[in-house]
Formats: C-alpha cells, structure tokens, sequence
C-alpha cells in the first residue's frame, strides 16, 4: 500500500527484481537549498517488518553532506534508524525527512567527516563543494547511469544506452527493433 502510495505521487519509483521491497525513487534537491536542482537515485529496502521496522535508505549518487557517507550513500537520520513509527510512510522520507536533512545538516553527527568540518570550518567553501557535486553528479543523466548500473530491467524509450548494443552512425533514436 504504502509503495503504491509513492508511485501514486510525484515520485519516479522504479522496483528492483520485479518486486516490491527493494526499489530506486528520483529525489530532487529541495527548492531555495544549496542541493536544489539535484537529481539523486534512492535506493530504498523494505525489511518485513515494515512498517514496524525503518526502511534502508542510500543515495545511489553521490551526494556531498556531513550526514551521508560519500562511498556508501548511507544516510544518517534519527527518525529513521532509530525513531521510527509505523505511524510514518514511505511518503514522509521523501516530501518531509530527506529534504530536512539536506536544508539542516548535522555536522555534530557525521557521516561523512571532511563534509562535516569543512561546513564548520568554512560555510562558503561547504556550499561550493555541495554545488560542485550536484553539477557532477546530481544530473539527470548520472541518474539513467546510475540506474544502468543498479538494474538488469530494460531501459525504456528515452534512457540512455546501457553500452551492451552497439549500433551504427544511422540508426535513429527510438527506432523499433526489427
């Protein structure tokens, strides 16, 4: 109920494996931030527990914040690794906890050390850095890359080429195949 609940919504939701417990959503950078205009994949676990137990939750791209791990894309938040409820859904990580965790860091609980003391350190400098990552990773075409990585499925009209057919100079885009 509740993944069909975040289909439903504004949010591109792609399973994974043909199921419902592991899925990737496009998760856009809160507006008036320093990560507006930002697209990150998220790749989202349920456990069976779920709702009584938090869903895993990584950013596939990289992001730069004190309250993600760079490598990982592991994201550190309270309500979700320690106080969640089954009062919350899947609707409130992405319209209300992410987008709080980027416009409020944490850099007093890091995940991500260096993001965590240049934000101390240098404000200004943070925000350029952030700005630098979202330019080189946070596109959409890192996210149809980061995708192509994440998933055996087919890409559908439009996506980019996963690199597994070769084509010629004259083949046109969106062509049916014979």
């Amino acid at each position: 109920m509740d993944v069909m609940k975040l289909m439903m919504s504004d949010y591109a939701v792609e399973p994974i494996n043909d199921g419902i417990s592991e899925f990737n959503v496009e998760f856009h950078g809160p507006k008036e931030s320093i990560y507006e205009g930002g697209v990150w994949k998220v790749r989202v676990e349920l456990p069976d527990a779920y709702p009584y137990k938090s869903p895993s939750i990584g950013f596939l791209n990289k992001i730069y914040h004190p309250n993600v791990d760079e490598l990982s894309g592991s994201v550190c938040l309270d309500v979700i690794n320690q106080s969640w409820s089954p009062m919350f859904d899947l609707l409130n990580v992405f319209e209300v906890f992410l987008p709080q965790l980027l416009l409020y860091p944490n850099p007093s609980d890091p995940l991500n050390g260096d993001a965590a003391s240049l934000m101390m350190k240098d404000q200004k400098q943070y925000e350029q850095k952030v700005k630098e990552y979202c330019e080189r990773y946070a596109k959409k075409e890192n996210i149809t890359s980061t995708l192509i990585e994440e998933s055996d499925e087919e890409l559908s009209d439009g996506d980019i080429s996963d690199g597994r057919s070769v084509s010629s100079e004259d083949d046109v885009a969106g062509k049916a195949d014979p």
